[in-house]
């Protein structure tokens, strides 16, 4: 009977496979799973520079102008390194047009400078740059406690509805289809019209209430299957309460699909919160957001372009930077994302087999050599005449 053929080390339908799992396995030899994810993220270069741009631009609005939070009885304010608030009406310059210069002067610009309104001033005379990093604190807010809120509420809600099924799920699950149901911007428009005077911090908690109906529904459907799981099936005989089976075993394991959709909710919600501002629907005077200079300013598009630029490219920035970190964290969190290597890695990795089988058959070859028994010689040792002579004597 002839043997099926083993593939070759290296073969294209296998050995490519086999290479890239050895070095898959190589690299996170000894390492734990925090920092396992940890590399995988810093492997995706867009979220590793998304991330940069997000931090840069958090810390300049909040460094910049200061920061003036208040909520109910709390108030919270600190001063800032540049020159102006966003309250302030200095005179104008320029004719309200930028001071900032990014060219230099051999190539026919007016040199790289900033001067004293480097994104112009308005038609009162504000500073564009400190209304835009004033605006930029109040959207950040506004997308940080959406995010955790609707987090919160939606991981909840689809973990006990996953765990326990029956009418608990039923219950949860056509609540949530009932919010699903209300149009979010008529919502938003309605409850930013009553509490929009409160500040982006109560707007914000508004909001967050009616945007975690699409994570409780994907937490549900993670949990439903991380129920049948055996680590769950051990914990439960083990005697450990419901609760501490649903956030110490099973919401870990669906840590991913969590903080991917979070980041999703957040990118989302600064969108929610611009489109609320420019209707006129969300932060109130004498605040502001990005939302409400763009709508402030809309009328001014032909004649003073800047002030529709600058808001508008920072809004850009941060949905880009929130969902370019989401797809990193994705990635990073999947298990069944693989980084292919790249040329040099698998050739290597191919070489080093290629050594191993080679060195392998010269092994056996060895063994056949020194009278060893060959694998298919299975059985008696058939007779041979001098044998046969020898017994007939």
């Amino acid at each position: 009977m002839n043997a099926s053929p083993s593939p070759a080390p290296g073969d294209a339908n296998s050995g490519v496979t086999d290479a890239e799992n050895s070095i898959e396995l190589k690299e996170v030899e000894g390492l734990s799973q925090g920092q396992i994810v940890r590399r995988r993220f810093f492997r995706h270069r867009g979220a590793v520079i998304s991330m940069i741009v997000l931090t840069f631009i958090v810390v300049l609005a909040f460094s910049s102008v200061g920061f003036d939070f208040a909520v109910f009885d709390l108030a919270v304010k600190t001063a800032g390194w540049w020159q102006w608030s966003w309250t302030d009406i200095p005179t104008p310059q320029n004719g309200g047009a930028p001071t900032m210069s990014l060219l230099p002067a051999f190539l026919g610009g007016e040199g790289i400078r900033i001067g004293d309104h480097p994104f112009g001033q308005d038609e009162i005379g504000r500073d564009i740059f400190a209304v835009v990093m004033r605006g930029t604190q109040q959207s950040v807010v506004i997308m940080v406690v959406v995010g955790l809120i609707a987090t919160a509420i939606g991981t909840v809600v689809g973990a006990i509805a996953g765990y326990y099924r029956g009418w608990v799920d039923s219950v949860l699950m056509r609540f949530t289809d009932i919010v699903i149901t209300i149009p979010l911007i008529v919502v938003g428009a309605v409850l930013g019209s009553a509490f929009g005077g409160l500040g982006a911090f109560v707007l914000a908690i508004i909001i967050g209430l009616f945007t975690w109906t699409g994570l409780a529904r994907l937490v549900r459907a993670e949990v439903l299957s991380l129920r049948e799981r055996e680590f769950v099936d051990a914990a439960r005989v083990a005697g450990a309460s419901d609760r501490r089976i649903i956030f110490k075993h099973i919401l870990p394991n669906a840590i991913g699909v969590i903080i991917v959709n979070t980041t999703l909710l957040m990118a989302a919600a600064i969108l929610l919160e611009t489109a609320l501002s420019f209707l006129g629907f969300g932060v109130q005077p004498p605040d502001t957001s990005l939302g409400k200079i763009i709508s402030e300013n809309q009328a001014a598009f032909g004649t003073r372009p800047w002030l529709f630029w600058w808001p508008g490219v920072f809004i850009i920035a941060i949905a880009l930077c929130i969902n370019f970190l989401g797809d990193g964290l994705r990635d990073a969190f999947d298990p069944r994302q693989k980084r292919l290597p790249n040329a040099r890695k698998l050739a290597k990795q191919n070489r080093e087999s290629m050594r191993r089988a080679a060195s392998a058959s010269a092994t056996r070859g060895l063994g056949f050599q020194a009278g060893g028994t060959s694998v298919g010689s299975v059985g008696p040792r058939p007779e041979t005449d001098d044998d046969s002579a020898g017994r007939t004597q």
